[in-house]
């Protein structure tokens, strides 16, 4: 009878029974190397993405459509940073759990990489519409039908991550006699749906779709740039917009591909072939694709200047409450610390008053 023994969480193939497997085991000082580059990646998760939304939701200028799906997409990378990492790490401590409980928790890391997914797919289709029919976009699409989108985004990542959850996991493992199992993603979800569905069906065709439509969307803004169209909203100026904020939003998927594709493309051998994949590999994609939810909040500072002079202007809110709360404090220690004089002496026009008022 074969057994699999399993001391990390990588995505690979459940049974050692009918193909090789990688059996990952890191020392204590692995570990300990691992936890404090996810607790880095946590904390610029949340603290990066808290930003992003502040700004969105403070600054008028940010109140164009496409915002509102950044917005989706910084929740959930932040909630990355706020659930999905954490658990991580308490899973890699090999957590003692039933099999629905680490099912549930290894659902939830899907779930927020289908709405990533569905975000950026949503900000692409905006991008594309937007500039290929400006005038009849901006009497068409209203904030109703931003936050409907937003909605579908969100209602389908949880549809598709929780799939797992009615019937589609890894059976071997919840068949056992144990009522509790050392919580690991590998134990709890079959690699068919990891590799054909989520991978294939969910991630990469939606990808593909996106490059496309980047594509067509340059393709247009180049076109209208050459033909110095004069109307208002056709004019140089839009499309030269336009084009910058593509080029800003096109990184940002492109920089999702760039950390996610490793990880899924190692789990996709492990799944087909019988190829090792080594150990520090899978720990950096592990890493990378975490990483990925702290670069965003990076890339507006750098090339969206809206939401960088938003940032400016919150970082400056947030530093002048600061220094007049210190303020504040200095004038009550000064004004405690002084000692205040009280005069005992009776004015005399006051007692002559009281005497001939008796």
């Amino acid at each position: 009878m074969c057994q699999d023994n399993f001391l990390f969480k990588p995505l690979l193939k459940a049974s050692s029974c009918r193909v090789p497997v990688l059996i990952l085991i890191m020392a204590d000082g692995e570990k300990v190397i691992y936890t404090s580059l996810e607790v880095l990646i946590a904390v610029g998760c949340c603290l990066g993405n808290i930003l992003v939304i502040w700004a969105v939701w403070s600054c008028r200028a940010l109140s164009q459509t496409t915002f509102c799906f950044v917005v989706s997409l910084a929740v959930a990378d932040l909630l990355v940073g706020a659930v999905a990492v954490p658990l991580a790490v308490v899973v890699d401590r090999s957590l003692e759990t039933s099999f629905y409980s680490c099912l549930f928790i290894s659902c939830v890391v899907i779930v927020l990489t289908q709405a990533s997914v569905h975000s950026l797919l949503a900000i692409a289709v905006d991008r594309y519409l937007r500039v290929y029919n400006p005038l009849r976009y901006r009497g068409a699409v209203k904030k109703k039908h931003l936050w409907a989108a937003v909605t579908v985004c969100w209602v389908s990542a949880f549809i598709l991550g929780l799939i797992p959850m009615f019937g589609w996991h890894a059976k071997d493992t919840k068949t056992t006699e144990n009522t509790t199992i050392k919580c690991n993603f590998i134990n709890v979800i079959d690699m068919s749906y990891m590799v054909n569905f989520n991978f294939l069906a969910c991630i990469l065709i939606p990808t593909i779709i996106m490059m496309i439509l980047y594509m067509l969307l340059f393709n247009m803004i180049s076109k209208q740039l050459r033909k110095g169209v004069g109307r208002p909203v056709e004019s140089s100026s839009f499309y030269c917009k336009e084009r910058k904020l593509a080029n800003s939003l096109a990184l940002v998927l492109v920089l999702f591909v760039i950390c996610w594709l490793p990880l899924h493309i190692m789990n996709t051998l492990n799944y087909y072939t019988s190829v090792k994949v080594h150990d520090v590999a899978l720990y950096i994609g592990i890493l990378l694709s975490h990483a990925n939810s702290a670069v965003n909040p990076i890339v507006y500072a750098f090339k969206v200047p809206k939401i960088k002079m938003a940032y400016k202007s919150i970082l400056t809110k947030l530093t002048s409450s600061e220094q007049n709360g210190d303020q504040i404090l200095d004038n009550f220690s000064s004004n405690s610390n002084s000692t205040p004089r009280y005069s005992m002496k009776v004015k005399p026009q006051v007692v002559l008053i009281a005497a001939q008022n008796g």
